[in-house]
């Protein structure tokens, strides 16, 4: 199996997604449009292996070879080589368009094109290339070096062989898979979280039961590690929102239509754990 990958975006997703491959054995080349971001991702990439290394999950070795197999550019031209090219930018249409526009007249016939987008129809994102079966969904999870799930999901033109080498690209990260067959807004997780935090928002909006009680008594009741509206915290209100505003757009499906409070607490800036406030202080 070829090993170089390219990774668009070095955000907390794509610097996650890098370091895992990094770790796995992978040549990654990290983009993006600054350095600055480029560094972020890069003492983030550091700073996550330091912690394995002090809890000895990791030996010091591994972690500065992992580091030496990551090489950062601004230039998208870095992705040209690549067997797998993963892209971790903005949940926005038009400047995923932009990427894989570009990425579609650069790389190998034979390259497989992935974005780690979680709420985006593939087929759409595809659409914009000349090699739609060569498109698939790679959704992982944050914190990706902590996260075991890898979501595939399948473009209505994305072939077998294309979900089998992106399936084992994922599980040579050490990620468990699940493959979404047929290419709906949100696939299959972020459909069930979104659906969740908007009926616990609702619930809490309306003054039927206090943030931690709701919270208590999904993980109490369901066995869930956390809360919704931690989650909703913990990930983003504004993330969660775009999220759930993608899915009500292309489904129309009421229960997906994100509450009032949702909107002012972006509008107000109360985006959870990153401003210090949200559905909790912190």
């Amino acid at each position: 199996m070829a090993r170089k990958l390219a990774v668009i975006g070095a955000g907390l997703m794509g610097s996650g997604i890098a370091q895992v491959s990094a770790q796995a054995g992978w040549d990654v080349v990290l983009r993006d449009v600054t350095d600055a971001a480029l560094t972020r991702g890069t003492d983030g990439i550091k700073s996550s292996f330091d912690r394995f290394v002090a809890k000895g999950k990791l030996s010091a070795e591994d972690a500065e070879a992992a580091l030496g197999r990551i090489t950062t550019t601004t230039d998208l031209e870095g992705a040209a080589d690549a067997d797998i090219v993963v892209e971790a930018v903005f949940e926005q249409l038009d400047v995923k368009h932009d990427i894989f526009r570009t990425l579609d007249k650069l790389v190998r016939e034979d390259t497989v094109l992935a974005s780690n987008t979680s709420a985006i129809p593939i087929t759409k994102i595809a659409a914009v290339t000349e090699r739609p079966e060569r498109v698939v969904g790679a959704h992982f999870f944050s914190p990706v070096p902590m996260m075991q799930l890898c979501e595939l999901v399948r473009g209505y033109k994305t072939s077998d062989e294309t979900l089998a080498k992106t399936r084992e690209f994922a599980e040579s990260t050490g990620k468990t898979c699940i493959v979404v067959n047929r290419d709906v807004a949100g696939f299959v997780t972020t459909r069930l979280i979104s659906a969740l935090v908007v009926e616990a928002a609702k619930l809490y909006e309306s003054g039927v039961a206090t943030a931690e009680d709701i919270d208590l008594a999904c993980k109490l009741g369901f066995g869930h590690a956390m809360g919704p509206l931690t989650t909703a915290d913990l990930t983003g209100v504004d993330i969660l929102l775009h999220a759930t505003q993608n899915i009500y757009t292309e489904s129309q499906d009421e229960k997906f239509a994100p509450p009032e409070l949702m909107r002012r607490m972006v509008d107000a800036g109360d985006l959870g754990r990153k401003s210090g406030e949200g559905f909790y202080s912190y």
